[in-house]
């Protein structure tokens, strides 16, 4: 009986074992979400409250759009509406869930050459750096920012690509880096909100433009389709999702301040489906 009961509780502890291995998946999510330190604050309480380890890959949204489709994560957190409901019709995404937004700003040295600080709309502040030929840093990774930022010189009637001189960089790299690269400039950039907050090497950059409505940037939850990739945890990102628009997530959402400005407005409740 000894023996039988030893065997029994090793089985139970290898039980034990597989569902806590079993417990976990992957997300892929934007630099930029990441770099605003929220993620330091949710991933703890999705542990405790759901029992989900969540393992964070930190790229730019065009890369996390890759890892989606090529089934390498389960899900995906990103700010780049037209791709995420391309990612949907196309299949690879079950539904798009808004979460959260932000804003985009344009920060710049204090002294502010380009004078873009009086610039009414950002399409008339883009204009203004391209037209004093101001260093400017692009992320110039694919992202979400980067590509909000193509959009907006798009709008301005410009194109980086016909821009001469050397005055517009790209840093190919992610928003703290490009924030560091900017800072070591003193140059121009275009960032989102929440990475400029809990940015610590700032320098001599400030602040400089916001509050056009374009610049709105909204943050998505896409879960990875098991139609597409059958090994996709679609029970464990349906959990995490449920969590995700919860009155206690949106609140920790909420509630996040950095230098008591806050950092993100929770808005979920908007379901995008592709039935």
């Amino acid at each position: 009986m000894k023996i039988r009961s030893i065997i029994a509780a090793c089985a139970l502890l290898a039980m034990t074992a597989i569902n806590a291995v079993a417990e976990d998946m992957k997300m892929a999510v934007t630099t930029s979400f990441h770099n605003s330190g929220l993620s330091d604050i949710l991933i703890p309480e999705i542990k405790k409250d759901t029992g989900i380890d969540v393992y964070l890959l930190v790229v730019g949204t065009g890369q996390a759009l890759k890892l989606g489709r090529a089934g390498d994560v389960d899900a995906i957190l990103v700010h780049s509406r037209k791709a995420e409901e391309e990612f949907v019709e196309t299949g690879y995404g079950t539904h798009r869930r808004e979460i959260m937004y932000n804003d985009f700003v344009l920060i710049g040295p204090k002294s502010d050459e380009a004078g873009i600080a009086n610039a009414k709309t950002a399409a008339d502040a883009l204009t203004a750096i391209a037209k004093t030929k101001s260093v400017f840093v692009s992320r110039g990774d694919d992202s979400g920012t980067h590509r909000k930022e193509l959009a907006l010189w798009k709008n301005s009637g410009l194109d980086p690509e016909n821009f001469e001189g050397n005055w517009y960089r790209a840093s190919g790299s992610g928003m703290g880096t490009t924030l560091n690269t900017a800072s070591g400039m003193n140059g121009y950039v275009f960032a989102d909100r929440a990475s400029w907050l809990n940015f610590k090497n700032k320098g001599d950059l400030a602040l400089l433009f916001s509050g056009d409505p374009v610049l709105f940037n909204q943050y998505a939850y896409l879960p990875v389709n098991p139609e597409k990739h059958p090994h996709v945890k679609k029970d464990l990102t349906a959990k995490l999702e449920k969590w995700l628009v919860s009155p206690k997530a949106q609140k920790l959402i909420g509630d996040y301040e950095i230098a008591g400005e806050q950092l993100f407005t929770p808005n979920a409740g908007v379901l995008d489906s592709d039935s």
